[in-house]
């Protein structure tokens, strides 16, 4: 369903290798919480467990989102899930190495149901978060609300409401569901900022080579800023609008050839503009950046779409 195949193999394997070292620093903690835990071993399963645990798993989640690394509901449904699958694993893996009498129904529900509880809950806390951070993307604060819900599924899943195998039922049921419901509106969101961002970034591309840039919006505000930098500052300011519109086109042009089944190489050029967009950045240090910053697009999406340039063609962020 992932048309665009917006993720690489190493992108889900790193997202693998965090799960799996969420669950044993779970593992360590557990071990010294429930020597201070004042109650029972399960209450601590019911209400301290799934806020350290979902809290342990999301952090990469956390990480990838604000480092731009999540473009769409789509990356962070499978990053989310695949975070919680790992976890799950080696969970699982030490539960069920312990117990002394293996019934079938005991693996179903200890290892089929919590693999998908996990999977689930990390998925649910990358969905919300990334519709938040999108909305919010410089306030911490946007990640509560799917930790929240993450934890207190988790903590519904671990009271028993229901009998262990509805439970399992459950989620094998609703987990499909909500990821169809994802990756459609991901699909759709998709196909609008292609089409619509790549329209208006060929526009002022063309503007920009035929020298006709002056005569729009972006080349009134450069003029502006002639009376507070130096003529070479304005001049950088330009060239990195211009690298970053071509880097854009490069970019969404990938994803148009992936969806159309053709692999894309990423050629000497692109990792020249890359190295030089660094370049220019650093450069125009912090109030350069400010002051192109109206012109220059920063959503989360574009900065997603440099990294998966820079992941394309070998070249470190």
């Amino acid at each position: 369903m992932d048309s665009f195949k917006l993720l690489s193999a190493r992108s889900v394997a790193r997202a693998l290798a965090a799960g799996a070292a969420a669950a044993l620093m779970a593992t360590q903690l557990h071990g010294v919480l429930i020597d201070l835990w004042p109650f029972s071993h399960a209450q601590f399963s019911r209400y301290a467990a799934p806020v350290t645990e979902e809290t342990l798993k999301c952090l990469y989640v956390v990480w990838l989102i604000r480092r731009g690394r999540v473009g769409f509901l789509v990356d962070a449904a499978i990053l989310g899930f695949a975070v919680g699958t790992a976890f799950a694993i080696v969970e699982n893996v030490e539960y069920l190495r312990a117990i002394a009498e293996p019934r079938v129904v005991l693996w179903i529900v200890r290892g089929l149901g919590t693999a998908i509880l996990h999977g689930a809950t990390t998925a649910i806390f990358a969905v919300v978060s990334k519709v938040l951070a999108d909305r919010r993307p410089d306030r911490l604060s946007v990640f509560l609300p799917g930790l929240l819900a993450a934890a207190a599924i988790h903590s519904l899943f671990n009271h028993f409401v229901l009998p262990p195998l509805v439970a399992t039922a459950l989620l094998l049921v609703a987990l499909p569901a909500l990821l169809l419901v994802v990756f459609d509106r991901s699909e759709r969101a998709t196909r609008e900022w292609l089409g619509l961002g790549l329209d208006s970034e060929l526009e002022l591309f063309e503007s920009i080579l035929s020298g006709q840039v002056l005569a729009t919006r972006v080349g009134s505000y450069l003029q502006s800023l002639k009376a507070h930098f130096p003529g070479t500052a304005v001049a950088d300011m330009l060239c990195l609008l211009r690298i970053h519109l071509e880097l854009s086109i490069r970019a969404k042009g990938l994803l148009l050839a992936r969806e159309a089944g053709f692999a894309v190489p990423v050629g000497q050029d692109v990792r020249a503009n890359l190295r030089e967009l660094r370049y220019l950045e650093q450069g125009l240090g912090t109030t350069g950046r400010l002051a192109v910053k109206p012109i220059l697009r920063r959503t989360s999406r574009d900065l997603w779409q440099v990294y998966k340039l820079e992941e394309a063609g070998g070249v470190e962020a």
